[in-house]
């Protein structure tokens, strides 16, 4: 499908997507986000994602101005888009059978702070950075940002990112544990891809319950988790990638998982 705000491309078994309005800094519209959402949705085979953005910017937030006509109020505006596009692309990043890379060239902020995130690994180039700017416009985080930062890089931190307001740059939020790392802009997108496509070479089915897994344990307790892992072990199990695990333990050779 062709998409109006983004780029969708396979490269072998990774799906690429590329916010593409780098005219505005890849400033996100609602429809920006119910783009990346249908095309998650519609992965097609592929077994991987990158998402990053064209130009200098990953994103810069999001994007309301002209968006619609109705009379409804500014606020009420916002809440809507994020009820109805924002957020439910959001979740259809957590929910992904698949592992999500992103990487961050130039400015996060806002939601698009949110986004780069969210991925299961975000690359931070060195001039990329993340942006929570609401205090400077007296307005409040959103994307799950307050759940996110809290977990990522426990309470201290995300206040200090959500109530100052300030640029976390691409070595500091590496120190952090922010992101999975930073590299050099040069190799930024040679580092994503070179990661997307190792996931993409994994066992598909055992990756993406190892994603289920991950978020359930963020809220369950110790009991409930290790249940949690037996039901998905069972799962695991049963797929021809675990066979094939299995086979090349005994042959002492390379397991070659074909995502089943």
């Amino acid at each position: 499908m062709t998409y109006e705000m983004i780029r969708a491309e396979r490269q072998g078994d990774v799906l690429v997507l590329t916010l593409n309005r780098p005219e505005r800094l890849n400033a996100a519209p609602p429809q920006m986000f119910v783009e990346i959402g249908h095309a998650l949705e519609n992965l097609d085979g592929a077994r991987a994602v990158l998402i990053t953005g064209e130009g200098r910017a990953f994103c810069s937030g999001a994007d309301l101005a002209g968006r619609d006509q109705s009379q409804a109020s500014p606020a009420d505006r916002a809440k809507q888009s994020l009820t109805n596009s924002y957020n439910p692309t959001m979740l259809k990043i957590a929910n992904a059978s698949v592992p999500i890379v992103s990487a961050v060239n130039g400015p996060a902020a806002g939601i698009g702070c949110s986004l780069a995130l969210a991925a299961d690994f975000c690359i931070a180039g060195e001039s990329g950075y993340f942006l929570q700017a609401f205090v400077n416009i007296g307005l409040v985080p959103d994307g799950g940002a307050s759940w996110m930062l809290a977990r990522l890089v426990g309470k201290a931190r995300a206040t200090e990112m959500m109530l100052l307001g300030e640029r976390i740059h691409g070595p500091k939020a590496a120190e952090w544990g922010l992101v999975y790392k930073c590299v050099p802009d040069a190799v930024l997108l040679e580092e994503a891809m070179t990661l997307a496509t190792r996931l993409a070479a994994g066992p598909t089915v055992a990756l993406g319950l190892m994603r289920q897994g991950l978020a359930a344990a963020l809220e369950s307790d110790y009991a409930t988790a290790m249940a949690g892992e037996a039901d998905r072990q069972s799962i695991a199990g049963q797929t021809a990638d675990a066979v094939e695990g299995a086979v090349s333990f005994l042959q002492k050779r390379k397991a070659v998982f074909k995502g089943a």
